[in-house]
């Protein structure tokens, strides 16, 4: 059997499994200022509450720790970018959820193709030679943009995402690591933001900064999402606009998103439930409503008190104005 993978071959079976972008790095770790400028991050705690980020930081820091034997990181990218037209107004309907969130849990859908992959790559290569291969979706501590922006895809933006070039952010970004080499590994992209802050301008916490990225105590995604208090701090609730799970402000006002397309995923695609809720349906949601309309639903993260949570701090902050 082959003992060096094709590079051309894993791309283009890729893109035909309806992922949008690949590329492949030689499995090392990773490079020292990025493992400085993360240190620092979380030594200023701008990790807020999610002290799994704090944990196998050997492994983060080096993807072989976490596969032993493995020589290869095949990023891949997949589209998200939904867009509902609004037909009474005109422009885009709103819909009160991030992006990455209205349809089915981009866990399930990344892992099914990243797994047709492995399988297709281990029929081609024989099983035995990539033994110990596997496939992440953003739950091990492996650094996905990074080895995204190693791989070619795109480059790590000030709003920290990925930015493929003539497609912009909304991506997911899931990785497989071989332990066979390549034929050929993709070189990084050089960052293109150039002056543009409007993602750091238009953050309405002020949660981003060129030195320190993120600060996900002030994210708006993290406070709706992850942060698990029964109270949103005070004045978060003047800051959401009329979006109450997750942001994408920092994405949208990016002019790299201008040339961002409509996923053709269906999978991703918000359900006739879903558009058919107002924000009065929203303040009256019963728990069997939330399970009903969030099965499958990378929504179910914020869990049920935590959603609620935040549709009445919202609902609050309209009675102040």
């Amino acid at each position: 059997m082959p003992t060096t993978l094709s590079s051309d071959f894993i791309k283009a079976e890729a893109l035909r499994l309806g992922f949008f972008a690949c590329g492949l790095s030689a499995a090392a770790p990773i490079d020292k200022q990025r493992a400085q400028r993360r240190e620092r991050w979380v030594a200023e705690g701008c990790h807020a509450e999610m002290s799994y980020l704090e944990r196998n930081e050997d492994k983060r820091r080096d993807p072989r720790l976490l596969v032993e034997g493995a020589q290869t990181v095949v990023s891949v990218a997949l589209n998200y970018y939904t867009f509902v037209p609004d037909t009474e107004h005109g422009g885009e309907r709103h819909i009160p959820i991030a992006r990455y969130a209205r349809g089915r849990d981009y866990h399930d859908v990344m892992k099914q193709r990243l797994h047709a992959l492995l399988h297709i790559l281990a029929e081609k290569y024989g099983e035995p030679s990539l033994a110990g291969s596997r496939a992440f979706v953003d739950t091990a501590p492996i650094d996905e943009r990074y080895w995204a922006w190693r791989s070619g895809l795109g480059w790590i933006g000030k709003n920290t995402q990925l930015i493929i070039p003539g497609a912009g952010s909304y991506f997911f970004l899931g990785e497989l690591l071989l332990t066979l080499p390549a034929d050929n590994y993709d070189s990084p992209i050089k960052n293109r933001c150039g002056t543009c802050r409007r993602c750091l301008t238009s953050c309405p916490t002020q949660a981003l900064s060129e030195e320190n990225g993120l600060d996900a105590r002030r994210c708006l995604s993290y406070l709706t999402i992850e942060y698990r208090g029964e109270n949103l701090p005070e004045g978060t609730g003047r800051k959401m606009g009329n979006t109450f799970y997750g942001c994408d402000r920092c994405s949208d006002c990016c002019p790299w998103n201008k040339w961002a397309r409509p996923t053709a995923e269906t999978d991703f695609q918000p359900s006739q439930a879903l558009l058919n809720m107002t924000f009065e349906d929203w303040k009256k949601l019963t728990i069997e409503e939330y399970r009903k309309l969030f099965k499958g639903s990378a929504v179910k993260r914020a869990k049920y008190e935590g959603l609620t949570r935040n549709i009445r701090t919202l609902a609050e902050a309209e009675t102040e104005e």
